[in-house]
């Protein structure tokens, strides 16, 4: 097997599908997990309190993440019928580079225009992860959807640490840059390096983008080729109602609620509480540099994992680390603990997250993956909010921190318990015999 096969990069299209990785995550990591959200508090929310800030940054999330959770499997269904993949994609990609792009515009007090704008970001961010995902099935079969799967995790590891990284050189060196530097500046001088940065985000996502659409052929589509909103809903719910069709897929939907759950709520909680214990800035946005360098040969190692020991295995691993993340975590004390559990956390994240996208494509109608990850989507977002919750309960009745973060490690055991009677084999088997021309109904299930 050649060095490219062995990566899952050796198509043009396959290239060209695994940059919209690389495209989007810089969106990720500076505007969603790094850069914005403090910009947000510090310059945008600098008229409110701290805890009020963040407060409306929590609140603006929720919001985005609640319409893309409703809009997802309707994007997806439309998608389906009308083979509107691409057109859906670039809509919603030229919608979020607007609204990063114009974030160049907050200033001190903006807190409307920047909660306005992150909102628009996420939806449009995240209703492209719809379309995007869908191609998997179509570009890629068997064993070669891990791989290929793995590689847009590890690209998109390179595109986000590599811009994330020349942002925070410019933020924190303008004068390297020719950029205002100095004590005496105004507030636009100041905030100005940030404020690019956001700029750059759009420019490298549209950029990087192109070669999806020029490259990646759009699937037939199941309906007569046209965006009818009410034909959509009606296959949509034909769908929900056949789920049982599914049941693999779906056990596998409802294990990685549970499980990405506890991912999701490491990612969210552990910067704040590296604060709370003492941990220093500089370290955790080392820890954020240390993630994406990490995630990019473990992505692409856990492609290669997949297919030695199964991709449901890696994925048992991977919860078996963020299990012992959550131990180690209660007993961390120092920033170099904190850069310890980055380095872990880089380890299982992609390619955890990667396994478990090719293990759903796998066990989905082809013909209908636009529909089916809408409702994946759908599960992503909602595993967002049960671990905070848990998280903050514990912390409530226990007044430790601590407790909280070992808490987590009760989504790794559920949702792992729950895979373990995922039959990958008899789901994709069901996807098989489900997959029709465009027009046959949906085979209903018997027995």
């Amino acid at each position: 097997m050649k060095p490219l096969e062995r990566l899952g990069l050796h198509r043009p299209d396959l290239r060209a599908w695994a940059m919209y990785d690389w495209a989007n995550s810089a969106m990720v990591t500076t505007i969603v997990t790094a850069v914005f959200p403090i910009y947000f508090v510090k310059v945008a929310g600098a008229d409110l309190a701290p805890a009020q800030a963040t407060q409306r940054l929590a609140s603006a999330t929720t919001v985005g993440l609640a319409i893309i959770a409703v809009l997802s499997p309707i994007l997806g269904a439309v998608a389906d019928r009308a083979g509107a993949r691409k057109r859906i994609l670039g809509l919603s990609l030229g919608l979020g580079v607007v609204a990063v792009a114009l974030m160049f515009l907050i200033q001190r007090g903006d807190v409307l225009l920047a909660s306005v704008l992150f909102v628009i970001a996420n939806i449009a961010v995240n209703a492209s992860y719809v379309c995007y995902d869908s191609f998997l099935p179509h570009l890629a079969q068997g064993e070669e959807m891990d791989r290929v799967s793995t590689a847009g995790y590890a690209l998109g590891y390179v595109g986000g640490g590599l811009l994330l990284a020349l942002n925070l050189a410019w933020i924190q060196r303008p004068e390297w840059f020719g950029l205002p530097s100095g004590p005496d500046l105004s507030g636009a001088q100041a905030t100005l390096p940030t404020r690019l940065a956001f700029v750059s985000v759009a420019v490298w996502w549209l950029g990087f983008s192109i070669p999806l659409f020029r490259q990646v052929p759009e699937p037939p589509a199941t309906g007569d080729g046209r965006v009818r909103i009410g034909a959509a809903f009606r296959e949509l719910g034909q769908t929900f109602g056949h789920l049982g069709r599914f049941r693999q897929a779906v056990l596998m939907l409802i294990a990685f609620l549970i499980y990405n759950d506890g991912i999701g709520t490491i990612i969210r909680m552990a910067t704040s509480y590296g604060a709370e214990i003492g941990i220093g800035t500089g370290a955790m946005i080392a820890s954020i540099m240390i993630v994406q360098f990490v995630g990019i040969p473990f992505a692409f190692a856990f492609g290669w994992l997949a297919q030695r020991i199964s991709p449901k295995r890696a994925v048992f691993l991977g919860l078996m680390v963020y299990a012992g993340i959550s131990v180690l975590g209660y007993f961390m004390q120092t920033a170099a603990h904190f850069l310890i559990l980055a380095v872990l956390v880089g380890m299982v994240q992609g390619g955890t997250q990667a396994l478990s996208r090719s293990l759903f494509a796998s066990m989905i109608p082809r013909d209908r993956s636009a529909e089916f990850f809408g409702f994946f989507a759908v599960v992503e977002k909602f595993a967002g909010i049960f671990g905070p919750l848990v998280f903050a309960g514990v912390i409530g009745a226990t007044g430790s921190s601590r407790a909280a973060i070992l808490a987590i490690i009760v989504f790794f055991v559920a949702g792992g318990a729950l895979l373990h009677f995922v039959d990958v084999e008899a789901g994709q088997r069901e996807a098989r015999a489900a997959e029709r021309a465009p027009g046959d109904p949906i085979p209903v299930a018997t027995g």
